[in-house]
């Protein structure tokens, strides 16, 4: 069993009679990407922020590496990185200028500091020669902000959002970017709206409504419990019958395997043409339009 690196036990924000967050208890262990879902203002962004010790909790703990956020907190984030949606820069530098300046601040040795921001800007293509921040394109800006949030080598990454306003292209080698940190044994905490991008990189998803936890779980294990199954078959058949037609084919969806299986048989026994069988399984997307329209999941 791997080792749990974050854990959050009855964490609670309130804001007056609001509560941002409710009793959220959940662990992360090392080595996977877990992604936090829900709708704006359902308490993701919070919830990051009281991981990094940006916001102090009502109630609760958060556990970090072993040590209490709350007391401990500049020891641990020496060992995080992170990088909120909203992430100004200094654009009056370069991006090896900019990195070189955090890199002073966590105390780098310049030779580390200069391999460093030669191997972050190679690996996430960022050429951009002597242009100052404030020349580049939004996605080159969000890149330069992902290197800084890793200069220090940092262990536990906490990401809002860190594709959010990207083009396709952009964020989709972002994400996979994420994937091969994930290979090198980094821990991935990350909030995002492309419930696709979640689907294709998080070992687990965490989904959140109001402020509470609904559900925690792999994506294989979500769409067991709460997903929906239909199987699609295609044939062919000489005689009239009552299935859906379209041209020379015949359809079949049902979410009911016993109905499948004897569609089958039948295909088998009468020598019809099965020119497709597919099973579909409902997206992450489709379970949490689910919940979201559901008012007892909260």
């Amino acid at each position: 069993m791997r080792e749990s690196i974050v854990k959050l036990t009855g964490l609670s924000k309130r804001y007056g009679d609001f509560a941002a967050v409710a009793e959220l208890n959940l662990s992360v262990n090392q080595g996977e990407i877990v992604g936090i879902i829900g709708h704006n203002g359902a308490g993701k962004t919070t919830t990051l922020k009281m991981i990094v010790g940006l916001i102090t909790p009502s109630e609760g703990t958060v556990d970090v590496m072993g040590y209490d956020m709350q007391k401990h907190g500049l020891k641990v984030k020496k060992s995080l990185g992170y990088l909120p949606e909203e992430n100004p820069l200094y654009e009056n530098m370069t991006p090896a200028e900019y990195l070189s300046f955090f890199a002073d601040i966590y105390g780098l040795p310049r030779d580390v500091t200069k391999e460093r921001s030669t191997e972050l800007l190679d690996s996430l293509k960022l050429d951009a020669g002597n242009k100052l921040i404030g020349e580049l394109s939004k996605g080159m800006k969000r890149k330069v902000a992902i290197a800084r949030t890793l200069i220090h080598e940092p262990e536990l990454l906490i990401l809002d959002e860190p594709n959010s306003g990207l083009d396709p292209l952009t964020s989709f080698f972002i994400i996979d970017y994420l994937k091969k940190l994930r290979q090198k044994g980094k821990t991935i905490i990350l909030s995002a709206h492309n419930l696709f991008h979640v689907e294709y990189i998080c070992d687990r998803v965490a989904i959140i409504k109001q402020g509470k936890l609904i559900v925690f779980d792999t994506m294989e294990a979500i769409r067991k419990s709460m997903g929906k199954r239909e199987f699609e078959i295609i044939f062919r058949s000489d005689e009239p019958l009552d299935y859906e037609r379209k041209d020379d084919n015949y359809f079949l969806k049902t979410p009911h395997i016993e109905e499948m299986a004897e569609l089958l048989r039948k295909i088998s026994d009468r020598n019809w043409a099965l020119v497709d069988l597919a099973i579909k399984q409902s997206a992450l997307e489709d379970i949490y339009l689910d919940i979201m329209a559901d008012e007892k999941a909260t």
